[in-house]
C-alpha cells in the first residue's frame, strides 16, 4: 500500500486523502467521471475527496418517486445511480464526494454517513450554527429545516456520490419537490443561518474534517 511520492520516501495510500477543487461542474460529466475513477481503481489507489458546485439539476435516487418530484420547470431531471430520493443542485451548495475504497479502509456505509454528518456538524458549530443529524432520515438539520443531504453509491467496495450541503444558494427549486422524499420538508443555508458565507473556507474546513474522522492527512491535488 506503499509508493513514491518524490524525494522524502513513501507515503501509505491508507493515511492520506487527496482532495481535488473543481469548481462549478455539469452534474452528468461529474459523475462519468465518477464512476470511471472508481472502475480504474488499483487497490494502492489514493483515496480521493471532490469538492464542487454543480449546474442546476434535480437528481432523483435509485428508489427515487416521479411523485416527489412536483413542478422541475426548465431545470433538468436526472435518474442517478446513489442512494435516497430526489434532491436539487446548483450554484451555491458545497458537494463533496467521498471516492474512497470502503473494503481497505473497512469503513461500512454507516458509519461513512455519520462521518459525513459529523464533520458538517462539527463545521456548522464553528460558525455558531447548532445542528443536528437524524437517525432515520439521513443528513443534516437546524432547527427542523434541512441543510445537508447525503446520499451514497457503493461500487466495487468503493464510495461514490457523498455529501450536499447548502452554503449560500436559491432554495426556491427545492419548493418544487418534495426534498428527499419528504412532503414539506423545510430546507435552509448556511447563509440564512449566519448571514455571509463562502464556499471555499467552508469547503476548506469541512475537507479537513472529513479526513480527520477517517484518520488522513489532507494532500491537495
Amino acid at each position: 500500500m506503499r509508493y513514491p511520492l518524490g524525494i522524502g520516501g513513501l507515503i501509505d495510500t491508507r493515511e492520506v486523502l487527496t482532495v481535488r477543487r473543481l469548481g462549478l461542474c455539469d452534474y452528468e460529466s461529474t459523475w462519468r467521471a465518477m464512476r470511471s475513477f472508481t472502475d480504474q481503481r488499483r487497490p494502492d489507489t489514493t483515496d480521493e475527496l471532490w469538492l464542487l458546485e454543480h449546474s442546476p439539476v434535480y437528481t432523483l435516487g435509485q428508489a427515487g418517486r416521479p411523485e416527489h418530484l412536483i413542478d422541475p420547470g426548465a431545470i433538468p431531471v436526472i435518474m442517478t445511480d446513489r442512494g435516497g430520493q430526489v434532491t436539487y443542485h446548483g450554484p451555491g451548495q458545497l458537494v463533496a464526494y467521498p471516492l474512497l475504497d470502503l473494503r481497505r479502509a473497512r469503513i461500512g456505509v454507516k458509519r461513512l454517513v455519520h462521518i459525513l454528518e459529523q464533520a458538517v456538524v462539527e463545521l456548522l458549530a464553528d460558525y455558531g450554527i447548532a445542528s443536528r443529524a437524524h437517525p432515520r432520515a439521513p443528513g443534516v438539520y437546524v432547527e427542523g429545516a434541512k441543510i445537508a443531504a447525503v446520499g451514497l453509491r457503493i461500487r466495487r467496495g468503493c464510495s461514490l456520490h457523498g455529501l450536499a450541503l447548502n452554503v449560500d444558494m436559491d432554495l426556491e427549486p427545492f419548493s418544487r419537490i418534495d426534498p428527499c422524499g419528504y412532503p414539506g420538508l423545510a430546507v435552509t443555508t448556511i447563509a440564512r443561518a449566519n448571514g455571509l458565507a463562502e464556499i471555499d473556507p467552508i469547503a476548506t474546513g469541512l475537507a479537513e474534517r472529513i479526513a480527520h474522522l477517517l484518520a488522513r492527512r489532507v494532500i491537495p491535488a
